[in-house]
């Protein structure tokens, strides 16, 4: 388990800051992560690549020429929220375009996916790709839902070597995409692992027992079996990436193969050579030309005793990127030219004047300003009380940092909305910067779907005049369908729109009959209540739960549970006299 840490709730920020003291020839730090040291080169495409922390050298020790021009780092196991990847890309970006490309989990879909939006709208050409390479996630038939794994390097150094080429966007895009779908990956494990501060870890294994199948974030195997020797085990992988192969691959003698055995924290480099003889063997035999084979910890999970393979099946076209030389703090190979140094252009936080500068408010949205503070106040304490319970529950089939993110997302969006009403902020302008600090802080899918649904109730609000109930339920509304429309679930599809869309439902109901909006919101957090308990007979079929979709009956959706639990700290305080 990780030993060393001082807050666990600093854990990435701190591991990110000695990141930097100790790799400055390599990379400098910018609000959300890093970018090369060396000076942009003008025209070039910038590969910038991310994800949750924990997964160490993925992804900021993967910056360097050769490789990718920066990296946005969210906390851990947790997406960087869209702001972070946006800045990143903005001091990473020379004139070129960008590729973000990243892991298949939602919530980096959900953050990259927006910072493209938002890069788009400033005018700078972007493609996105994710990387969905673990074999075990999903079907050949579903290989887009699949998760990104270890085989996110084979991608990342395709595409940053034909950036380093100066290749055009368009074409860097379409390696790495080529890339992506020659690549697969499927990974074993003995134990889970465990969060800095956490007393268990988030998945075990039975002694004598070998997982099959595990992703990168806690998520337990598809399966399990006796544990193999090392060269059992190295059949194990290799027979089951040879049972795949992708399209334009036969399987006849002569195939070329960038290999990666990756060690998931735990186990050491010794175990990972004896497991390597093996490999190298059984893929001779088989007729695959390994080409620059890589042995060690390279997409890891805190101190997960387990190991992956990858096969990136080469062509001609991508075995040269593959091979081509690059210089990143964990990653190595061949020689490159010394870069010229870089010079601060630009890329520096906006000024406290300009972070200081608020809309104007009148004293009526002050007020409700007020009472948004003392229901986020509410929020907070609700989480931080029910902190456990939502990660035992997101912990069934998920990777069981659920509660960890509403903790970190509700705490930071508290603290902005009490800086906002100490300046004078109005409603709509304090629930705008708790919506951007909880995606900010929380990252992954919570943090991007909650800085939806208080960013929309905060338009709705407005700085000017008395919120009206229907102004709210408006709001509210708002909410359920922004929702809906960025994390593209549906009712039934047990995650929190389970919950979100019958307390919007019932809310705009009650409201619509004249009733307080105190009443009102009782009835809909009722509702909320009753929706999320009844996700626990639903198969999920979105998110990091969905390959464990039968594990999760009985139990109800996190995100639902959470949802409703919040329903209800909220409506307790408009029922409060006392907060004007």
């Amino acid at each position: 388990m990780t030993q060393l840490f001082n807050d666990p709730a600093a854990f990435a920020d701190e591991a990110l800051e000695g990141f930097v003291a100790a790799h400055r020839r390599w990379v400098r730090p910018v609000p959300g992560g890093v970018v090369r040291a060396a000076a942009r080169v003008p025209g070039q495409v910038a590969v910038v690549i991310g994800g949750g922390s924990g997964h160490y050298p993925a992804f900021s020790g993967l910056v360097g020429q050769g490789l990718a021009h920066g990296a946005a780092v969210g906390n851990v196991f947790a997406s960087p929220s869209a702001r972070q990847v946006r800045q990143v890309a903005k001091a990473a970006e020379a004139g070129g375009g960008v590729l973000l490309t990243f892991g298949n989990y939602a919530g980096d879909v959900l953050h990259f996916g927006q910072a493209a939006d938002q890069l788009r709208a400033e005018g700078v050409d972007v493609r996105v790709l994710p990387v969905t390479d673990d074999v075990s996630s999903a079907s050949p038939e579903e290989a887009h839902k699949r998760r990104g794994v270890a085989g996110d390097l084979a991608v990342f150094k395709v595409a940053g070597a034909a950036a380093e080429r100066g290749l055009p966007l368009d074409e860097v895009t379409r390696l790495a995409e080529l890339a992506n779908a020659r690549t697969r990956s499927f990974g074993v494990a003995l134990s889970g692992c465990t969060l800095p501060g956490a007393d268990e870890p988030l998945f075990t294994v039975d002694p004598g027992r070998l997982a099959l199948g595990l992703g990168i974030h806690g998520e337990p195997g598809m399966g399990e079996r006796d544990v193999p020797s090392a060269d059992e085990t190295a059949a194990l992988l290799v027979g089951t990436l040879l049972a795949e192969l992708p399209p334009g691959v036969d399987g006849t003698a002569g195939q070329r193969a960038a290999v990666i055995l990756n060690g998931l924290g735990a186990v050491k480099y010794e175990e990972l050579f004896v497991v390597y003889r093996r490999v190298a063997e059984l893929l001779g035999e088989a007729g695959v030309e390994i080409v620059d084979p890589e042995v060690g910890e390279l997409v890891t999970s805190f101190d997960m005793a387990g190991v992956s393979l990858t096969l990136c099946w080469l062509t001609d076209e991508l075995e040269p990127l593959w091979t081509a030389p690059a210089d990143a703090p964990a990653y190595r190979k061949g020689a490159v030219a010394a870069p010229a140094a870089a010079t601060q252009d630009g890329d520096e936080p906006a000024t406290a004047a300009e972070q200081d500068a608020l809309p104007a408010a009148d004293d009526d949205s002050r007020r409700a300003a007020r009472r948004v503070l003392a229901a986020l106040a509410a929020v907070r304490a609700t989480v931080d009380e029910h902190v456990d319970e939502l990660g035992r529950i997101d912990a069934v089939a998920g990777d069981g940092d659920h509660g960890i993110g509403m903790g970190r997302g509700s705490h930071a969006a508290h603290e902005a909305a009490a800086d906002a009403v100490a300046r004078g902020a109005g409603a709509a302008t304090t629930l705008d910067l708790a919506a951007a600090a909880w995606a900010d802080r929380a990252g992954g899918t919570s943090g991007a779907l909650w800085g939806v649904i208080l960013g929309s109730v905060g338009s709705a609000l407005g700085d000017t005049g008395r919120p009206t109930p229907e102004a709210v339920a408006s709001g509210v509304a708002g909410a359920a369908a922004g929702v809906q429309r960025l994390g593209k679930a549906e009712v039934g599809d047990k995650t929190m729109v389970d919950a979100l869309v019958p307390f919007a439902d019932a809310l705009g109901a009650a409201v619509a009959t004249g009733a307080p909006l105190a009443t009102a919101w009782d009835t809909a957090a009722s509702a909320a209540e009753a929706a999320a308990a009844a996700t626990a007979e639903l198969l999920p079929r979105m998110g990091r739960a969905r390959p464990h979709a039968e594990k999760s009956l009985g139990t109800p959706d996190a995100g639902a549970h959470s949802l409703a639990l919040i329903t209800r700290a909220v409506q307790r305080t408009l029922a409060d006299k006392e907060v004007d």
